[in-house]
């Protein structure tokens, strides 16, 4: 297990992210680090969740995910590590890896959970403000390095999960919410193929409103629309995404992560 990724709040101005990878090296040298993302929104664990579930898994066997997004940091919220599926997560208990959870039981994987309370695999001494580099980039280090999981930690089973919203179905409509928002301005809702699978045969009839918008058909790629035109597609987490060709969704619809949508099966002229 000598991959380790890095995700976190931290943005890349600081030396906080430096710090963590140099803690990580002094105990396991020949650990090969990668950066999944250091912009996620401050505090935003929902951001972070998802940007995990979208490139986590591709990641080999046995990687050792590093989670920090944290504003729990030094309070009694406990640090924990994970076996989820395939790979290793190390993170604050603080319901980030609730997409992560839900994924895995949904395909009847494994997960394991350990609090990490044996603090000689700790960095002394800990700071009450920078548990990254005190506690998780330590502890992914010996995991990674083959220290067993439940040597790290006692197995729990109540940890923390935080409520991702479901889409609702009324009729002919399925009622969803924009979950995340993406670099380029793109707009990932909750609205998965599965929630629409009758209708998957007339994908020129998707309606989706939204607040001061409205799209008209499903489209298989941007390139099918004239830039400046919005679009609707299944993004490649399988999430209903609305963009706009060449710009920023975010902008045009001033939308956020919470707002809500509307599909429905009914042509725009209806």
């Amino acid at each position: 297990m000598s991959f380790l990724t890095l995700t976190t709040d931290f943005g890349l101005e600081d030396g906080y992210v430096g710090a963590m990878k140099g803690v990580i090296w002094e105990i396991f040298p020949e650990a090969r680090i990668a950066d999944i993302s250091h912009s996620i929104p401050p505090q935003n664990l929902a951001a972070a969740g998802i940007v995990l579930l979208q490139a986590a898994p591709y990641f080999p066997d046995g990687t050792v995910h590093v989670v920090v997004v944290d504003p729990g940091v030094g309070t009694a919220r406990r640090p924990i590590a994970a076996r989820i599926g395939r790979h290793f997560f190390v993170a604050p208990d603080n319901g980030v890896l609730t997409p992560l959870y839900e994924d895995a039981e949904a395909r009847g994987a494994l997960v394991e959970v350990v609090h990490l309370n044996r603090e000689t695999f700790y960095r002394h001494p800990v700071s009450g403000t920078f548990h990254g580099r005190d506690i998780f980039a330590p502890c992914a280090a010996h995991l990674a390095r083959g220290i067993p999981l439940n040597e790290l930690g006692e197995t729990i089973s109540d940890f923390h999960r935080i409520p991702f919203p479901k889409p609702i179905r009324d009729g002919n409509r399925i009622r969803g919410k924009i979950l995340a928002i993406d670099h380029f301005g793109n707009l990932a809702t909750n609205i998965r193929p599965e929630d629409v699978q009758a209708w998957l045969d007339s994908p020129e009839r998707f309606r989706l409103r939204g607040d001061g918008f409205e799209i008209c058909g499903l489209n298989r790629t941007f390139g099918e629309r004239a830039a400046g035109e919005a679009v609707m597609i299944w993004n490649s987490m399988r999430l209903l995404e609305i963009a706009v060709v060449n710009g920023s969704a975010a902008e045009r619809f001033h939308a956020r992560a919470g707002d809500d949508v509307t599909l429905t099966l009914s042509r725009c002229a209806e």
